[in-house]
């Protein structure tokens, strides 16, 4: 097996929630909407879509009840800290919960964290001390 992730597919709760808070919230535009799951144009990147969470569950033969800390985090890396703050504003504008404002990292960097309305985790990020880091935007 590869490294590699073919697409993203997280399982959420409200299905018109989160297309609300990706699309008009955070400005995302969608791909395709197939009523059970909704995928989002990618730019390049390993696709991001969204599955209702009993059904994806269903799917992969787990039950779809979960709490605390799944230990996943998506990560987000921009160009400036600047970035990594305007993010965090647009999130938690469309209702995202911040966990962790931006500021600096005890690695040297600069980022922040926020919640979507599932839960699920993005961890948004910015460094000056390489060239070769996966850049979002």
């Amino acid at each position: 097996m590869k490294a590699h992730v073919s697409s993203i597919l997280l399982g959420v709760r409200d299905m018109e929630q989160t297309k609300r808070f990706y699309a008009e919230g955070l400005g995302w535009k969608i791909q395709n909407d197939y009523g059970v799951s909704v995928f989002f144009e990618s730019d390049g990147a390993s696709p991001v879509g969204f599955y209702a969470r009993e059904g994806l569950a269903a799917q992969v033969g787990t039950e779809p009840e979960g709490s605390g800390f799944s230990g996943l985090v998506l990560t987000y890396v921009v160009r400036s800290e600047a970035r990594v703050d305007e993010i965090i504003a647009e999130a938690a504008k469309a209702g995202a919960n911040v966990l962790k404002p931006g500021g600096a990292l005890p690695w040297g960097g600069y980022g922040g964290a926020f919640a979507d309305p599932d839960g699920y985790i993005w961890s948004l990020g910015y460094s000056d001390q390489g060239t070769d880091q996966p850049y979002a935007e």
